[in-house]
């Protein structure tokens, strides 16, 4: 997939193509069957399917202390476009300025001029244009005036009738629901960030964890520990090495030594040879095993952890490591 940081980066002879619009935040099932519909309908047509998303998300810049935490930051968010099959994505810089644009300049700037639109493609609820003020007869209206069609996709539903949306995988992730999540994501949510140093505890205790960098993308979920994946790159790992490893995470403050700040760390599950510092990873989360809590005293807490890893071994359908005595000091 190419990606286009900017109209004046798309291609001057792309001659046509199918677009559909949106912020895509977490990719879910119900983008996904939006994004479907664009790639079948662009390989009928002979044209390129190209998806239009923006950086930052519009309300972070109309409405910043109301803005959404991002299921996906925006690397990952094109990794997983990739994954649908599209040709292209053209990332626009949201600003106040580009907010500006009537629906007409927008639709006659970015999709016709730009990238010579044949279809859109969009949902319902879609949206666009200064204020919010065009819909999808907008968007009906001005294809005949400008010389392209518009294919409605209908809301995607999930058993029950909710609709398929970001806002209700954030809902299930602040429960701590994981399952849930990637149940509505059609796969596990993930975080990305660097390895940092942390106050080394988990070594200590014979547990070793990767801890994220404060400004690693994606929701953070609701306290606990999870049984879930880390994710490294392959050019980090040795040839005939795994990438993706078992790992049991946690989230949290770590009550028992009164911490203050709020952590992700995963332990991989077996291993203290792992130098991650400095690393890029990416750490998924499938289920959650237990809430945080306070215990009384380091063996209380050492021999829950055995316990969550041998869970999250068992969870991940993995062997259940070796468990090393803690190191001495």
């Amino acid at each position: 997939m190419e990606r286009w940081y900017g109209i004046d980066q798309v291609p001057a002879d792309l001659t046509a193509s199918v677009v559909t619009i949106g912020n895509f935040d977490g990719v879910h099932l119900g983008h996904r069957a939006v994004l479907a519909d664009v790639v079948d309908t662009a390989h009928a047509l002979g044209c390129q399917s190209v998806a239009v998303t923006f950086d930052p998300h519009p309300a972070a810049v109309h409405r910043p202390h109301e803005a959404p935490e991002l299921l996906t930051g925006l690397a990952d968010r094109l990794d997983l476009l990739a994954e649908t099959g599209l040709d292209a994505t053209l990332v626009i810089a949201y600003t106040a300025g580009f907010a500006a644009q009537t629906p007409e300049e927008f639709a006659r700037r970015t999709l016709v001029d730009t990238l010579r639109v044949r279809r859109v493609v969009v949902g319902e609820d879609v949206r666009f244009g200064r204020d919010n003020s065009g819909d999808r007869t907008t968007m009906v209206r001005l294809g005949e005036r400008l010389g392209f069609s518009v294919q409605l996709v209908k809301d995607v539903s999930a058993a029950g009738d909710r609709r398929w949306s970001s806002t209700w995988v954030r809902e299930l992730l602040a429960a701590g629901d994981c399952a849930g999540a990637s149940a509505v994501l059609g796969r596990p949510h993930r975080m990305r960030g660097s390895v940092v140093h942390g106050e080394a505890r988990g070594r200590q205790l014979g547990f070793p964890t990767a801890n994220l960098a404060a400004d690693a993308t994606g929701t953070v979920p609701a306290d606990g520990v999870y049984a879930g994946w880390l994710l490294r790159d392959p050019g980090h790992v040795q040839a005939a090495q795994p990438h993706r490893l078992p790992a049991a995470i946690s989230i949290g403050t770590n009550p028992t030594f009164d911490g203050t700040v709020r952590q992700v760390e995963a332990h991989v599950l077996g291993r203290r040879d792992l130098d991650l510092y400095d690393e890029e990873v990416v750490v998924e989360f499938v289920r959650r095993l237990r809430p945080t809590v306070r215990f009384d005293g380091f063996e209380a807490l050492v021999e829950q952890m055995r316990r969550d890893v041998v869970e999250a071994a068992d969870v991940l359908d993995v062997p259940r490591p070796e468990l090393l005595p803690a190191l001495p000091g």
